[in-house]
């Protein structure tokens, strides 16, 4: 999918900062998915890194210091997709020397470096969008669209799951990934189902059931939270890391006039009958799932830096679902339900 807006005035000329695999899908897009967008420079510390990613994308320059593309002039605006411990300082930095800012998530790891960040790009008069990609996923935005103008009644019940089907190295998964990196698309995504109501309180559990070998260190790769929201609403997130079918993704919005669900995991709607049973081929990667949704939200970005307004996907956006994360992780630990105002403290 290429997506163009041809009343677009002038090219957004972006740095890429991170050129792992999301980095690299990213710069793909901003060099030839997205129109109205040229991938500027690219910066990644790793030796060779962001020159391989540049030159297979035509890009010219190259920085090992993501300060150094940051004080580049010809960089208008970033995408930041590098671990998300750096994520809180690069979007600060980048919103000092006035650059626009796309920020993958987490978009911190902390609430005080949440603040700071938003502080920060508030401060420069900047736009600081987050990728939370569900929302600009056709099938969220139409079940967004549902509960928002009432068409499900008042919200009930609510779900969102993640299931990744493997990680290719266990070891290198820090303790709380599920909930910072994984689950927190799905208490974003909870959000976005349940317009305008906060997070009251939360419970979670979680244990490594998948590589239970690496529970000693504190691997976590399965984990179901449940949330309060303040309208009453009851939800319910879930991960795992081992879907052995394929890249699973659904969420669903149940209320007092009916339900919506979203989410397909199958990659094609043909299905082979045979003796081997009934089969359809599924995603492996989000960013096959997801292709169009991590296209748009790089448009819609790209739209926001050269018209001005607030981006679809907030600063705040971002804070609110680390919050749940960080009530989840503390809950976990505790073996008790968390309320959102004692991450607050």
């Amino acid at each position: 999918m290429t997506t163009s807006d041809p009343t677009l005035e002038a090219t957004v000329a972006v740095g890429l900062i991170g050129a792992g695999g999301i980095g690299t899908f990213h710069g793909e897009s901003l060099a030839a998915r997205v129109h109205g967008t040229r991938l500027a420079a690219v910066a990644d510390p790793a030796a060779g890194a962001a020159d391989r990613l540049a030159n297979a994308l035509g890009c010219e320059r190259t920085y090992t210091d993501a300060a150094d593309l940051l004080a580049d002039e010809q960089v208008e605006a970033v995408v930041i997709a590098a671990p998300a411990r750096f994520h809180a300082d690069l979007v600060e930095a980048a919103a000092r020397v006035g650059k626009a800012v796309f920020c993958e998530k987490p978009m911190a790891v902390t609430l005080p470096d949440a603040d700071r960040a938003i502080a920060a790009a508030d401060a420069a008069g900047v736009p600081l969008q987050v990728g939370f990609n569900r929302r600009f996923d056709p099938g969220f935005r139409a079940a967004h669209e549902q509960v928002a103008t009432g068409r499900i009644g008042t919200p009930q019940l609510l779900r969102s799951l993640t299931r990744d089907p493997g990680i290719p190295d266990p070891s290198r998964v820090p303790p709380s990934t599920i909930f910072l990196e994984t689950l927190v698309h799905d208490f974003d995504a909870l959000r976005y189902l349940n317009p305008g109501a906060q997070a009251v309180d939360v419970y979670a559990v979680a244990d490594a059931l998948a590589y239970p070998d690496h529970k000693k260190r504190g691997l976590q790769d399965t984990a179901v939270v449940l949330v309060r929201f303040d309208n009453g609403a009851i939800a319910t997130a879930e991960a795992n890391f081992n879907a052995v079918y394929g890249y699973d993704i659904r969420g669903e919005a149940f209320g007092s006039n009916g339900m919506v669900t979203i989410g397909d995991q199958r990659r094609t709607t043909a299905t082979y009958y045979g003796r081997d049973g009934v089969v359809s081929g599924a995603w492996q990667r989000n960013i096959d799932l997801f292709h169009d949704a991590y296209v748009a939200e790089l448009a819609a970005f790209a739209i926001c830096v050269r018209r001005g307004g607030t981006p679809s996907v907030t600063g705040e956006d971002a804070r609110a679902a680390l919050a749940i994360a960080l009530a989840a992780i503390r809950s976990a630990e505790s073996g008790r339900p968390v309320r959102l105002d004692e991450i607050e403290r």
